[in-house]
């Protein structure tokens, strides 16, 4: 479906998509698929750009007993497609632990484990994508006064090169948050980045860790230190009076389904509010109950024991957070009774969640032809295309940042393969319809003509 301009123009893909994160690896998948069974002159024509060298996901959080909490069945294919050969259970089979895995019988493989299906997905339509590569702006392309394609500037090693496209798809994931006035550093981490930095203690001997938080990767965090540094005292702060358990119920979960985003899309606002906080306990600030059954075990052990190195400082926060040459001062405040009590440790390690990236930030002049609802948010179709004025026919689809229209799965892994079918049906339905009647070239993933 691609089109070659006159004279020095660039190529048009009918889709550029930035980031190289699972979802986007998605919809690379479902392009490879389509373009498989149709007419070489139906291709659709795409290129992915990835700021990483190589593609990584969470890489900072795979602890080697850590699972995944959704079924292997919500992969990057199998909801779409049950017979792709991208699927979870072809990459078992591809790795010989076929067999191995259906006698585990367990649904939630190893994170370390789904991380190399990730890459092992990735690596298949790596044609598709160029690593090193970093979108650092998108300009409109005008002609007669309205935008017919847009052009990405990327920057790589070899300088800034421009890309033109029909369709922009923003995969650009989720950014660590810090709470207000916290920098990260040497000794202050965000729980992201926990395997990236616990390293540079190898050979020392911490004394204490401080973890800030009350959902998975907090009491993930809080495990992992206690159980790699058996000399240090670990102590985690949450505002909560003890971790709440993640309710992943039969009937909670359909809040995932397919189905289950048509309903929140058309639903009223108020409606949507009540039903994202009726469910917010199947995600936010929630921890499997194995987790904190284990965690209470280990507590209450050694308490009989007497060697109380794992606290909790329940109902509490943290007010001050110095970071030093060699240690972090943090003072630690009773919601209770609002004393103040110094803490210091070697590492303060926050475990606070993330906020989905802008990406009209990245859209410049573009981005203000985006409309927005009463409350500033961005409007988007059902499609996850941006809702813009007639004079932007171009497609701009989020993959990520759409929790306020289409519900809780807007950044989960639960509905990628459905959600990237729908993308591509709508960027085929929008080409097709503006498609001139003549032929037009056949062009490759990478952007080259073949015929």
């Amino acid at each position: 479906m691609s089109q070659v301009l006159p004279g020095d123009a660039p190529l048009v893909h009918d889709l550029i998509g930035i980031g190289f994160g699972p979802s986007n690896v998605g919809l690379a998948i479902a392009l490879s698929e389509h373009n498989a069974r149709v007419d070489r002159q139906e291709t659709v024509t795409a290129h992915f750009f990835e700021q990483q060298p190589n593609f990584g996901w969470h890489r900072g959080m795979l602890i080697d007993d850590a699972t995944m909490q959704v079924s292997f069945l919500k992969d990057l294919v199998t909801q779409r497609n049950p017979t792709s050969e991208f699927s979870f259970l072809c990459y078992l089979k591809s790795k010989g632990r076929l067999i191995d895995f259906i006698n585990h019988k367990n649904l939630f493989p190893l994170r370390v484990e789904f991380h190399d299906y990730l890459e092992w997905a990735a690596a298949q339509v790596d044609d598709m994508v160029s690593y090193g590569h970093e979108v650092v702006s998108v300009t409109p392309f005008v002609s007669d006064g309205v935008v017919e394609y847009l052009d990405v500037t990327v920057r790589s090693r070899e300088g800034l090169a421009v890309h033109r496209a029909r369709n922009l798809v923003f995969g650009t994931g989720l950014r660590p948050l810090m709470p207000e006035g916290v920098e990260r550093g040497e000794r202050v981490w965000h729980s992201s980045e926990l395997l990236t930095k616990v390293d540079s203690l190898e050979g020392t001997s911490p004394s204490r860790f401080v973890v800030v938080g009350a959902g998975q990767s907090a009491a993930e965090n809080v495990a992992y230190l206690h159980r790699r540094f058996p000399d240090a005292e670990v102590c985690a702060v949450f505002s909560r009076y003890g971790y709440s358990p993640a309710d992943d119920s039969s009937f909670a979960n359909r809040i995932f389904d397919p189905g289950a985003v048509d309903d929140f899309y058309t639903a009223p606002e108020d409606v949507k509010r009540r039903l994202m906080g009726y469910h917010a306990s199947t995600n936010y600030s929630v921890v499997d109950i194995d987790l904190i059954d284990d965690l209470y075990r280990q507590t209450y052990q050694e308490k009989v024991l007497g060697t109380e190195r794992l606290r909790f400082l329940n109902v509490s926060r943290l007010t001050e957070v110095e970071e030093t040459q060699d240690k972090v001062r943090t003072t630690v405040k009773s919601l209770v009774t609002g004393e103040e009590t110094p803490l210091d440790a070697d590492v303060a390690v926050f475990a606070t969640g993330y906020r989905h990236a802008d990406p009209l930030g990245l859209l410049g002049e573009v981005g203000e032809r985006c409309l927005r609802d009463e409350d500033g948010r961005v409007r988007v179709e059902r499609d996850y295309r941006l809702v813009t004025d007639p004079g932007l026919r171009c497609g701009i689809y989020l993959q990520g940042g759409t929790e306020h229209t289409h519900g809780i799965t807007s950044s989960l892994l639960s509905n990628i393969a459905i959600r990237v079918g729908e993308i591509l049906d709508s960027v085929v339905d929008r080409s097709v319809k503006s498609a001139p009647d003549e032929a037009r070239p056949v062009v490759d993933g990478t952007g080259s003509v073949v015929r």
